[in-house]
């Protein structure tokens, strides 16, 4: 496969992926909004971190096929996260209590700003210089 075609697989993958944990994200969250009723950060906090999980197991396996050091990889991520997840819970928390924004707007567009800078991310820092490292297991005879 040349590498444009290439590139843009793992660029659909990614998605895809990212789509999943956004379900998870979108479902976590309006079960801890609706059902058990906590806080916008709380809601968000734990459902991000949810989608984190899924959506970095998923890609460093599948999308990036990297044999990089996981926890290094994670603490990569977690540096990340780090920044963006203050940030979008203040802007989060902001629009829903002061500018009374609806939540499932807040959090979707909350998402989609994560869904570009993380790829970015990850593609360029996390896995840039170990994508396609991993070796494919043969199955056993």
């Amino acid at each position: 496969m040349n590498g444009k075609k290439k590139e843009f697989v793992r660029t659909v993958k990614f998605a895809l992926f990212s789509a999943s944990a956004g379900v998870i994200q979108f479902l976590s969250f309006t079960l801890f909004n609706e059902l058990l009723c906590m806080r916008y950060f709380w809601a968000y906090l734990i459902s991000l971190t949810l989608s984190v999980l899924w959506n970095f197991t998923l890609n460093r396996k599948i999308t990036f096929k990297s044999a990089n050091n996981v926890p290094v990889a994670m603490l990569k991520v977690a540096v990340y996260y780090l920044i963006f997840t203050p940030l979008s819970s203040w802007w989060g928390t902001f629009f829903t209590e002061k500018a009374h924004v609806n939540e499932y707007i807040v959090v979707i567009a909350t998402m989609l700003i994560n869904f570009v800078t993380e790829y970015l991310y990850q593609r360029l820092f996390v896995f840039g210089k170990s994508i396609d490292t991993a070796k494919k297991k043969r199955p056993a005879k």
